[in-house]
């Protein structure tokens, strides 16, 4: 079924509204030996205001040995019983016996605001929104959990400058029930409290699903209450890191959540220390070189430091000693992760490793860079002809959804004429493909020049440098606009996970007469059975594929 015919105008608003119609919340807490702190979270959470909806609380005792069932059950939550089987099972567990189409996430040790829930949900009134994330805060008077607060105040200033994020924690997490399940939950191979919910953030987002940051859906916490408690869990979260950046490997250099100087102090403590286990610290210029790095490692952090000094100044007072134990223990638990890792087995999850990530990018640097110099003289001659056949410019900017789904403007040489976009719902009872997907034959819009462009190819030239920009990849899935992306169903969205390509497996396989179907498996055997070799083979068929001319148009 064409996107014109899949579905008529008033079903697609009935979707949406239904999406944005929220008849029930299911509140989700993990808990494990949490009879310290359970009682204060229930109460919290079982006296939510101004929830205009019904909403549960479910508690998933996880194989507790003290008296947390006892006193949930006491409180009239729901209580669910498992064996202990870490908190991401928990959550999967309250998840799949949720009677809500929202699950909201806090932990056994938090307790909510009285409008928390209120906040935490009010984005998914926009039915593109997918997750939200919320707040912690303390009441803790201690320097080091005063530290740790003004850690993540600082993390949460980044991201309230951002439209989506792809971090979400589960002290203060919703997500909408249908894509959770659809997505399998939490990944259950992280057996303790680490670095699940992060992961399972990361995957929504690499398959371009929206989600945002709601900084008043706050939750009260008790932090690290001293430096040892504090290495230790960084340790963890630095070691189960490792053990999730081997399916997630481009998040070991951006997220939404994590600034970039952690990861250069995490790396000037490596250079420090191995500078002083190479050259010792008897020889005098060793030490000009373990200054030198100290001192580039406390200069990206004055950033932070100044965020402690306007919000908290007392605590700048241990600040220099935290800022190294963070980047040792974080980096430590990295070393072992890598080393010796967990011994747990993940799903198979959609994507390219590191190493594959790292030789592709060096492919497209090199093609572009090729590509731009050899077809100049056409670029200069096609921008000519396109001049003279029509009005208006010669390069066609247009949004496209990129690698995660992430927007950028492909460019092309504009092939039709003037004001042919907002004409689209013209020609589209001529598209035959099935799935949000859609290529017309003999198109109206199209002037002459443009036919032999697009028959040749041509006027996909200038995304050489959408390459080049990192943008878009020699080879991948074709960038498809951002409203037909938007159609897509969550297997579709898996399509999503690397950049798109000038050319690809569509592009050597039938071009625009393949349906979504068709291109959809076309495009994930090529992204799961990913090699150089297979990008240097659909460059080289693109070329009699090109000649041929079938499905050019």
């Amino acid at each position: 079924m064409s996107i014109s015919s899949s579905e008529g105008f008033a079903e697609k608003i009935q979707k949406a509204f239904d999406k944005t119609c929220i008849e029930m919340i299911s509140v989700i807490i993990p808990a494990k030996d949490a009879a310290g702190t359970i009682e204060n979270c229930l109460r919290a959470a079982l006296s939510q205001r101004y929830v205009d909806t019904d909403y549960e609380v479910i508690v998933v005792d996880d194989g507790s040995t003290d008296r947390t069932v006892e006193i949930a059950k006491s409180m009239r939550a729901r209580v669910i019983v498992q064996e202990n089987a870490g908190p991401a099972a928990a959550r999967n567990t309250g998840a799949n016996a949720a009677h809500g189409e929202i699950l909201a996430f806090t932990d056994a040790d938090c307790v909510p605001s009285p409008e928390w829930l209120l906040h935490l949900t009010g984005p998914f009134r926009d039915a593109q929104v997918i997750g939200t994330k919320g707040t912690y805060r303390t009441n803790q008077s201690k320097y080091v959990p005063r530290f740790v607060q003004q850690e993540y105040e600082f993390k949460y200033q980044r991201m309230s400058r951002q439209e989506s994020i792809d971090f979400i924690d589960t002290y203060s997490a919703a997500y909408r029930r249908d894509v959770f399940l659809e997505n399998g939950g939490f990944e259950t191979a992280f057996a303790v409290p680490s670095v699940e919910d992060q992961e399972f953030s990361f995957r929504l987002a690499r398959k371009g699903y929206r989600l945002v940051f709601a900084p008043k859906a706050i939750v009260l916490h008790q932090h690290d209450k001293g430096m040892g408690e504090y290495i230790r869990r960084k340790f963890g979260i630095g070691y189960w890191k490792a053990f999730m950046l081997r399916w997630l490997p481009e998040k070991t250099f951006k997220d939404s959540h994590t600034p970039g100087s952690l990861r250069w102090q995490i790396l000037f403590l490596a250079l420090t220390l191995g500078i002083a286990a190479l050259v010792g610290i008897f020889w005098s210029p060793g030490w000009w070189l373990i200054f030198t790095s100290l001192a580039v490692f406390y200069l990206t952090a004055l950033p932070f430091l100044g965020h402690i000094r306007w919000e908290d100044p007392e605590v700048l007072l241990i600040s220099p000693l935290m800022l190294l134990l963070r980047a040792g223990a974080l980096g430590f638990g990295l070393v072992k992760g890598f080393i010796v890792p967990p011994r747990a087995h993940p799903r198979k999850y959609t994507g390219l490793s590191f190493p594959k990530r790292f030789l592709k990018r060096g492919l497209d640097i090199i093609g572009a860079l090729i590509g731009l110099t050899v077809f100049s003289p056409v670029l200069a001659l096609a921008a000519v002809a396109i001049k003279l056949d029509s009005s208006g410019p010669v390069i066609f900017s247009q949004e496209r959804a990129g690698e995660n789904g992430v927007p950028f403007q492909v460019l092309k040489l504009r092939t039709m004429f003037l004001g042919s976009e907002e004409r689209v719902n013209e020609i589209m009872d001529q598209n035959s493909l099935e799935g949000p997907v859609y290529k017309i034959p003999n198109d109206p819009r199209v002037s002459r020049v443009g036919r032999f462009l697009r028959r040749w190819s041509f006027d996909e030239i200038p995304q050489f440098w959408n390459v080049l920009r990192g943008e878009m990849s020699l080879v991948g899935p074709r960038p498809e606009e951002t409203w037909v992306v938007s159609q897509y169903n969550d297997h579709q969205r898996q399509r999503l996970a690397i950049k798109p390509g000038l050319t690809g497996p569509m592009q050597v396989g039938g071009r625009g007469e393949l349906d979504m179907d068709e291109r959809l498996a076309l495009e994930l055997d090529y992204i799961n059975n990913y090699s150089v070799w297979v990008d240097l083979s659909i460059i080289f068929r693109t070329i009699p594929a090109v000649i041929s001319g079938k499905g050019a148009f």
